[in-house]
Protein backbone atom coordinates (compact mmCIF):
# COMPACT_ATOMS: atom_id res chain seq x y z
CA UNK A 1 0.00 0.00 0.00
CA UNK A 2 2.86 2.39 0.73
CA UNK A 3 6.40 2.28 -0.60
CA UNK A 4 8.02 3.62 2.55
CA UNK A 5 11.52 3.79 1.09
CA UNK A 6 10.20 5.88 -1.77
CA UNK A 7 8.42 8.13 0.71
CA UNK A 8 11.72 8.78 2.50
CA UNK A 9 13.59 9.35 -0.77
CA UNK A 10 10.92 11.75 -2.07
CA UNK A 11 10.70 13.74 1.14
CA UNK A 12 14.48 14.00 1.43
CA UNK A 13 14.75 15.15 -2.16
CA UNK A 14 12.12 17.90 -1.91
CA UNK A 15 12.65 19.15 1.64
CA UNK A 16 13.87 22.72 1.80
CA UNK A 17 17.51 23.29 2.75
CA UNK A 18 18.11 24.52 6.26
CA UNK A 19 19.72 27.82 7.26
CA UNK A 20 23.37 28.31 6.44
CA UNK A 21 25.71 27.55 9.33
CA UNK A 22 29.39 26.66 9.43
CA UNK A 23 30.50 23.19 10.47
CA UNK A 24 31.85 24.51 13.77
CA UNK A 25 28.65 26.43 14.43
CA UNK A 26 26.57 23.30 13.70
CA UNK A 27 28.60 21.28 16.19
CA UNK A 28 28.15 23.98 18.82
CA UNK A 29 24.38 24.11 18.24
CA UNK A 30 24.02 20.34 18.57
CA UNK A 31 26.09 20.31 21.76
CA UNK A 32 24.06 23.15 23.25
CA UNK A 33 20.74 21.47 22.46
CA UNK A 34 21.94 18.31 24.17
CA UNK A 35 22.94 20.31 27.26
CA UNK A 36 19.61 22.09 27.35
CA UNK A 37 17.72 18.81 26.97
CA UNK A 38 19.62 17.44 29.96
CA UNK A 39 19.14 20.52 32.15
CA UNK A 40 15.46 20.66 31.23
CA UNK A 41 14.84 17.37 33.04
CA UNK A 42 15.43 18.89 36.47
CA UNK A 43 13.55 22.10 35.66
CA UNK A 44 10.48 20.24 34.42
CA UNK A 45 10.52 17.68 37.23
CA UNK A 46 10.74 20.40 39.88
CA UNK A 47 7.95 22.50 38.38
CA UNK A 48 5.49 19.71 37.56
CA UNK A 49 6.23 17.49 40.60
CA UNK A 50 5.86 14.50 38.33
CA UNK A 51 7.88 11.43 39.24
CA UNK A 52 8.03 7.91 37.94
CA UNK A 53 6.42 5.51 40.45
CA UNK A 54 9.11 3.92 42.56
CA UNK A 55 11.89 6.16 41.27
CA UNK A 56 14.47 6.95 43.93
CA UNK A 57 14.21 10.43 45.35
CA UNK A 58 11.16 11.27 43.25
CA UNK A 59 13.16 11.30 40.05
CA UNK A 60 11.89 10.51 36.60
CA UNK A 61 13.94 7.70 35.10
CA UNK A 62 14.51 8.39 31.41
CA UNK A 63 15.80 5.75 29.06
CA UNK A 64 14.34 7.47 26.00
CA UNK A 65 17.20 8.97 23.98
CA UNK A 66 17.51 12.59 22.88
CA UNK A 67 18.36 12.82 19.17
CA UNK A 68 19.41 16.11 17.60
CA UNK A 69 18.53 15.63 13.94
CA UNK A 70 18.43 17.49 10.64
CA UNK A 71 15.37 17.56 8.39
CA UNK A 72 16.13 14.26 6.61
CA UNK A 73 16.69 12.67 10.03
CA UNK A 74 13.26 13.84 11.17
CA UNK A 75 11.75 12.37 8.00
CA UNK A 76 13.35 8.95 8.55
CA UNK A 77 12.26 8.87 12.17
CA UNK A 78 8.66 9.74 11.39
CA UNK A 79 8.35 7.27 8.55
CA UNK A 80 9.47 4.56 10.97
CA UNK A 81 6.79 5.68 13.42
CA UNK A 82 4.10 5.79 10.73
CA UNK A 83 4.97 2.28 9.61
CA UNK A 84 4.51 0.98 13.15
CA UNK A 85 1.23 2.77 13.91
CA UNK A 86 -0.42 2.26 10.51
CA UNK A 87 0.58 -1.38 10.06
CA UNK A 88 -2.82 -2.86 11.09
CA UNK A 89 -4.77 -0.44 8.89
CA UNK A 90 -2.56 -0.99 5.86
CA UNK A 91 -2.75 -4.75 6.29
CA UNK A 92 -6.54 -4.50 6.31
CA UNK A 93 -6.53 -2.39 3.16
CA UNK A 94 -4.06 -4.74 1.50
CA UNK A 95 -6.32 -7.72 2.18
CA UNK A 96 -9.21 -5.91 0.59
CA UNK A 97 -7.21 -4.98 -2.49
CA UNK A 98 -5.68 -8.44 -2.94
CA UNK A 99 -9.15 -9.98 -3.13
CA UNK A 100 -10.06 -7.92 -6.21
CA UNK A 101 -9.03 -8.81 -9.79
CA UNK A 102 -5.67 -7.26 -10.64
CA UNK A 103 -5.29 -6.15 -7.04
CA UNK A 104 -1.65 -7.18 -6.73
CA UNK A 105 -0.60 -5.07 -9.72
CA UNK A 106 -2.71 -2.13 -8.60
CA UNK A 107 -1.24 -2.47 -5.12
CA UNK A 108 2.32 -2.28 -6.39
CA UNK A 109 1.58 0.76 -8.53
CA UNK A 110 -0.52 2.37 -5.80
CA UNK A 111 2.26 1.83 -3.27
CA UNK A 112 4.67 3.80 -5.44
CA UNK A 113 2.20 6.62 -5.96
CA UNK A 114 1.28 6.77 -2.28
CA UNK A 115 4.95 6.75 -1.34
CA UNK A 116 5.55 9.81 -3.51
CA UNK A 117 2.47 11.61 -2.16
CA UNK A 118 3.39 10.89 1.45
CA UNK A 119 6.96 11.98 0.76
CA UNK A 120 5.70 15.35 -0.51
CA UNK A 121 3.70 15.88 2.65
CA UNK A 122 6.64 14.96 4.87
CA UNK A 123 8.89 17.36 2.96
CA UNK A 124 6.46 20.14 3.88
CA UNK A 125 6.28 19.21 7.55
CA UNK A 126 10.01 18.55 7.96
CA UNK A 127 10.88 22.24 7.74
CA UNK A 128 8.32 23.25 10.38
CA UNK A 129 8.70 20.92 13.37
CA UNK A 130 11.02 22.22 16.11
CA UNK A 131 10.93 19.19 18.35
CA UNK A 132 8.90 16.05 18.87
CA UNK A 133 8.49 13.28 21.39
CA UNK A 134 7.95 10.17 19.27
CA UNK A 135 5.75 8.01 21.45
CA UNK A 136 5.61 4.87 19.32
CA UNK A 137 9.04 4.96 17.71
CA UNK A 138 10.62 1.56 16.96
CA UNK A 139 14.34 1.30 17.55
CA UNK A 140 16.79 0.91 14.67
CA UNK A 141 20.54 1.05 14.26
CA UNK A 142 20.48 4.72 13.24
CA UNK A 143 17.50 5.76 15.36
CA UNK A 144 17.61 4.34 18.90
CA UNK A 145 14.54 4.30 21.12
CA UNK A 146 13.73 3.54 24.74
CA UNK A 147 12.88 0.09 26.03
CA UNK A 148 9.16 0.91 25.81
CA UNK A 149 9.61 2.76 22.53
CA UNK A 150 9.90 6.50 22.22
CA UNK A 151 12.59 9.06 21.57
CA UNK A 152 12.93 12.82 21.81
CA UNK A 153 13.78 14.60 18.55
CA UNK A 154 15.16 18.14 18.34
CA UNK A 155 15.29 19.43 14.75
CA UNK A 156 18.33 21.71 14.86
CA UNK A 157 17.96 23.54 11.50
CA UNK A 158 14.34 24.41 12.22
CA UNK A 159 15.17 25.76 15.67
CA UNK A 160 17.90 27.93 14.19
CA UNK A 161 15.62 29.10 11.39
CA UNK A 162 12.86 30.21 13.78
CA UNK A 163 15.18 31.89 16.28
CA UNK A 164 16.64 33.94 13.41
CA UNK A 165 13.21 34.70 11.98
CA UNK A 166 11.92 35.90 15.35
CA UNK A 167 15.19 37.71 16.13
CA UNK A 168 15.35 36.35 19.68
CA UNK A 169 18.26 35.31 21.89
CA UNK A 170 19.40 31.92 20.49
CA UNK A 171 20.43 30.39 23.82
CA UNK A 172 17.14 31.34 25.47
CA UNK A 173 15.04 30.09 22.56
CA UNK A 174 16.84 26.74 22.40
CA UNK A 175 16.28 26.12 26.11
CA UNK A 176 12.64 27.23 25.81
CA UNK A 177 12.02 24.67 23.05
CA UNK A 178 13.76 21.95 25.07
CA UNK A 179 11.54 22.67 28.07
CA UNK A 180 8.45 21.99 25.96
CA UNK A 181 9.73 18.73 24.53
CA UNK A 182 11.16 17.54 27.83
CA UNK A 183 7.72 18.00 29.36
CA UNK A 184 6.36 15.47 26.86
CA UNK A 185 9.13 13.04 27.72
CA UNK A 186 8.34 13.47 31.41
CA UNK A 187 4.62 12.93 30.82
CA UNK A 188 5.19 9.50 29.31
CA UNK A 189 7.96 8.50 31.70
CA UNK A 190 6.03 9.46 34.83
CA UNK A 191 2.68 8.07 33.67
CA UNK A 192 3.33 4.43 32.68
CA UNK A 193 -0.20 3.72 31.40
CA UNK A 194 -0.36 6.78 29.12
CA UNK A 195 1.43 5.31 26.11
CA UNK A 196 -0.67 2.14 26.02
CA UNK A 197 -3.86 4.14 26.50
CA UNK A 198 -3.16 6.44 23.55
CA UNK A 199 -1.99 3.56 21.37
CA UNK A 200 -5.18 1.68 22.19
CA UNK A 201 -7.31 4.67 21.20
CA UNK A 202 -5.40 5.11 17.93
CA UNK A 203 -5.71 1.45 17.03
CA UNK A 204 -9.43 1.52 17.86
CA UNK A 205 -9.78 4.52 15.56
CA UNK A 206 -7.92 2.77 12.76
CA UNK A 207 -9.80 -0.50 13.21
CA UNK A 208 -13.03 1.38 12.52
CA UNK A 209 -11.68 2.73 9.25
CA UNK A 210 -13.43 1.24 6.27
CA UNK A 211 -12.22 3.64 3.61
CA UNK A 212 -11.53 2.49 0.07
CA UNK A 213 -7.78 2.61 -0.71
CA UNK A 214 -8.48 4.69 -3.81
CA UNK A 215 -10.29 7.30 -1.74
CA UNK A 216 -7.42 7.60 0.72
CA UNK A 217 -4.98 7.86 -2.18
CA UNK A 218 -7.07 10.65 -3.67
CA UNK A 219 -6.89 12.61 -0.40
CA UNK A 220 -3.13 12.27 -0.36
CA UNK A 221 -3.00 13.41 -3.98
CA UNK A 222 -5.09 16.49 -3.15
CA UNK A 223 -2.64 17.37 -0.41
CA UNK A 224 0.35 16.92 -2.69
CA UNK A 225 -1.28 19.03 -5.40
CA UNK A 226 -1.84 21.80 -2.89
CA UNK A 227 1.81 21.54 -1.88
CA UNK A 228 2.91 21.80 -5.50
CA UNK A 229 0.58 24.73 -6.16
CA UNK A 230 -1.36 22.67 -8.70
CA UNK A 231 -4.79 23.50 -7.33
CA UNK A 232 -6.27 26.42 -9.29
CA UNK A 233 -6.44 29.70 -7.41
CA UNK A 234 -9.86 30.19 -5.89
CA UNK A 235 -11.05 26.62 -6.46
CA UNK A 236 -13.41 25.57 -3.74
CA UNK A 237 -14.34 21.93 -3.10
CA UNK A 238 -13.15 20.22 0.08
CA UNK A 239 -10.19 22.42 0.90
CA UNK A 240 -11.53 22.96 4.41
CA UNK A 241 -11.63 19.22 5.17
CA UNK A 242 -8.69 17.50 6.76
CA UNK A 243 -7.41 14.01 6.04
CA UNK A 244 -8.85 12.95 9.40
CA UNK A 245 -12.31 14.25 8.49
CA UNK A 246 -12.72 11.99 5.48
CA UNK A 247 -12.27 8.71 7.38
CA UNK A 248 -14.58 9.33 10.34
CA UNK A 249 -17.48 7.07 11.25
CA UNK A 250 -19.73 7.85 14.24
CA UNK A 251 -17.62 5.55 16.43
CA UNK A 252 -14.44 7.21 15.15
CA UNK A 253 -15.82 10.63 16.03
CA UNK A 254 -16.23 9.50 19.63
CA UNK A 255 -12.68 8.13 19.72
CA UNK A 256 -11.33 11.25 18.03
CA UNK A 257 -13.04 13.38 20.66
CA UNK A 258 -11.19 11.51 23.41
CA UNK A 259 -7.90 11.70 21.51
CA UNK A 260 -8.36 15.41 20.91
CA UNK A 261 -8.90 15.95 24.62
CA UNK A 262 -5.81 14.04 25.70
CA UNK A 263 -3.63 15.69 23.04
CA UNK A 264 -4.93 19.10 24.11
CA UNK A 265 -3.98 18.20 27.66
CA UNK A 266 -0.46 17.08 26.72
CA UNK A 267 0.27 20.03 24.44
CA UNK A 268 -1.29 22.59 26.75
CA UNK A 269 0.58 21.16 29.73
CA UNK A 270 3.87 21.45 27.83
CA UNK A 271 3.12 25.07 26.92
CA UNK A 272 2.17 25.86 30.51
CA UNK A 273 5.35 24.27 31.86
CA UNK A 274 7.70 25.95 29.38
CA UNK A 275 6.30 29.35 30.31
CA UNK A 276 6.11 28.54 34.02
CA UNK A 277 9.73 27.45 34.21
CA UNK A 278 10.79 30.15 31.77
CA UNK A 279 11.07 33.25 34.00
CA UNK A 280 13.67 31.55 36.22
CA UNK A 281 15.90 30.10 33.52
CA UNK A 282 15.00 31.91 30.27
CA UNK A 283 15.48 35.66 30.78
CA UNK A 284 13.73 36.68 27.55
CA UNK A 285 10.81 34.23 27.84
CA UNK A 286 8.15 36.98 27.62
CA UNK A 287 9.57 38.31 24.37
CA UNK A 288 9.95 34.81 22.93
CA UNK A 289 6.36 33.83 23.79
CA UNK A 290 4.91 37.04 22.34
CA UNK A 291 6.78 36.71 19.04
CA UNK A 292 6.18 32.97 18.81
CA UNK A 293 2.44 33.35 19.36
CA UNK A 294 2.23 35.94 16.59
CA UNK A 295 4.10 33.58 14.29
CA UNK A 296 1.74 30.71 15.12
CA UNK A 297 -1.32 32.84 14.44
CA UNK A 298 -0.17 34.50 11.24
CA UNK A 299 0.45 31.48 8.99
CA UNK A 300 2.51 31.87 5.83
CA UNK A 301 0.08 32.65 3.05
CA UNK A 302 -2.75 30.89 1.24
CA UNK A 303 -0.82 27.75 0.31
CA UNK A 304 0.40 27.18 3.84
CA UNK A 305 -3.05 27.80 5.29
CA UNK A 306 -4.67 25.36 2.84
CA UNK A 307 -2.21 22.65 3.80
CA UNK A 308 -2.65 23.31 7.48
CA UNK A 309 -6.39 22.73 7.08
CA UNK A 310 -5.94 19.61 4.99
CA UNK A 311 -3.45 18.07 7.40
CA UNK A 312 -5.45 19.08 10.46
CA UNK A 313 -2.69 21.39 11.74
CA UNK A 314 -5.19 24.15 12.54
CA UNK A 315 -6.72 21.76 15.06
CA UNK A 316 -3.29 21.22 16.61
CA UNK A 317 -2.85 24.96 17.10
CA UNK A 318 -6.18 25.06 18.93
CA UNK A 319 -4.98 22.19 21.12
CA UNK A 320 -2.07 24.30 22.37
CA UNK A 321 -4.35 27.22 23.21
CA UNK A 322 -7.28 25.30 24.71
CA UNK A 323 -5.08 22.85 26.59
CA UNK A 324 -2.93 25.56 28.14
CA UNK A 325 -6.04 27.41 29.29
CA UNK A 326 -7.37 24.21 30.88
CA UNK A 327 -4.11 23.51 32.75
CA UNK A 328 -3.74 27.09 33.94
CA UNK A 329 -7.35 27.26 35.18
CA UNK A 330 -7.11 23.95 37.07
CA UNK A 331 -3.75 24.81 38.68
CA UNK A 332 -5.11 28.19 39.79
CA UNK A 333 -8.10 26.49 41.45
CA UNK A 334 -6.59 23.34 43.01
CA UNK A 335 -2.80 23.78 42.77
CA UNK A 336 -0.22 21.68 40.93
CA UNK A 337 -0.72 18.60 43.09
CA UNK A 338 -4.45 18.87 42.53
CA UNK A 339 -3.93 19.17 38.78
CA UNK A 340 -1.69 16.10 38.83
CA UNK A 341 -4.70 13.96 39.66
CA UNK A 342 -5.26 14.10 35.91
CA UNK A 343 -2.52 11.46 35.57
CA UNK A 344 -4.19 8.96 37.95
CA UNK A 345 -5.91 6.82 35.30
CA UNK A 346 -7.68 7.11 31.94
CA UNK A 347 -10.85 7.89 33.89
CA UNK A 348 -9.34 11.10 35.27
CA UNK A 349 -8.32 12.46 31.87
CA UNK A 350 -10.45 15.44 30.84
CA UNK A 351 -13.14 15.02 28.23
CA UNK A 352 -13.27 17.28 25.20
CA UNK A 353 -16.07 19.21 26.90
CA UNK A 354 -14.06 19.54 30.13
CA UNK A 355 -11.10 20.97 28.23
CA UNK A 356 -13.41 23.86 27.34
CA UNK A 357 -14.90 23.98 30.88
CA UNK A 358 -12.12 23.20 33.41
CA UNK A 359 -14.47 23.71 36.35
CA UNK A 360 -16.44 20.66 35.22
CA UNK A 361 -13.30 18.51 35.43
CA UNK A 362 -12.55 19.85 38.92
CA UNK A 363 -16.11 19.08 39.98
CA UNK A 364 -15.97 15.55 38.60
CA UNK A 365 -12.48 14.52 39.75
CA UNK A 366 -11.99 16.56 42.94
CA UNK A 367 -15.26 17.33 44.57
CA UNK A 368 -16.76 13.89 44.06
CA UNK A 369 -13.51 12.16 45.10
CA UNK A 370 -13.27 14.38 48.21
CA UNK A 371 -16.91 13.77 49.13
CA UNK A 372 -17.99 17.34 48.45
CA UNK A 373 -21.61 18.01 47.53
Amino acid sequence: MVDWNLAVATATRFVRPGPEVSRDEARAIVAELRRHAKSSEEHVRGFTRMAQPGAEGGAVSHDTPVLVVDRPGWIRANVAGFRAVLKPLLAKMEDRRSSTPGGAVLGAVGGKVTGVELGMLLSFLASRVLGQYETFAPASRDLPAGTQGGRLLLVAPNIVHVERELDVAPHDFRLWVCLHEETHRTQFSAVPWLRDHIEGEIQSFLSETDIDPGTLLERLREAAQSLAGAKPEGEEGEEGRSLVDVVQTPVQREILGRLTAVMSLLEGHADYVMDGVGPEVVPSVAEIREKFQKRRASGAGRLDQALRKLLGLDAKLRQYRDGERFVRSVVEEVGMDGFNRVWTSPNTLPTKQEIAKPADWVARVHRKADGAQ
